[in-house]
């Protein structure tokens, strides 16, 4: 089960999303699907996430990154990339942070057939459930502007539907996972 709410973004003319809902697998299992790196596993279930390179890595926990997405709504959302500085932190209590939000960077100008979008800040969060070794509440938080001409009718049809699914692929990913 997941939960989504949205407010109006401070950041850009659109909505901040919160999704929050409890996974059925460890902390770590679920890092280790939604961790931003390099040959990482989210390429493999995210629907909304065709590639995912490391542009410069700043730090082993700061690093800019170039996302690319398919088409999304029938195609009506045609393919978009996202470059964001990601900032990656694990907190004494086991919680695991990725955190992002837009940059430029001279080594990656926009590319051909992609619409360049912009994360304002954003995140996810992979929380320990006391008591429960096998539970994770994930709390996600999106503002992305995707760029071009859509009508905003069509934005805020998608990220709702889509925050479902990201986290109905990622319960499937972490059982595959454990499995």
């Amino acid at each position: 089960e997941v939960a989504v709410y949205w407010r109006p973004s401070t950041e850009f003319a659109g909505n901040l999303y919160k999704g929050e809902g409890i996974l059925p697998a460890s902390p770590q299992h679920v890092w280790e699907c939604i961790k931003p790196v390099a040959g990482g596993l989210r390429t493999k279930w995210d629907q909304n996430v065709k590639d995912f390179e490391v542009i410069e890595a700043i730090s082993d926990t700061v690093s800019v990154c170039r996302t690319t997405t398919p088409s999304a709504c029938m195609r009506i959302i045609s393919p978009r990339e996202f470059v964001d500085v990601v900032v990656m932190k694990q907190y004494e209590d086991g919680t695991m942070q990725s955190a992002a939000t837009n940059v430029e960077h001279p080594l990656c100008p926009s590319q051909p057939n992609f619409v360049r979008g912009f994360n304002y800040p954003c995140g996810c969060f992979c929380i320990p459930v006391p008591g429960e070794p096998d539970r994770t509440e994930l709390l996600t938080f999106f503002q992305t502007d995707l760029g071009g001409y859509l009508p905003q009718t069509v934005v805020d049809s998608f990220f709702p539907s889509s925050i479902c699914g990201f986290y109905s692929n990622l319960t499937k990913a972490v059982k595959a996972l454990k499995a």
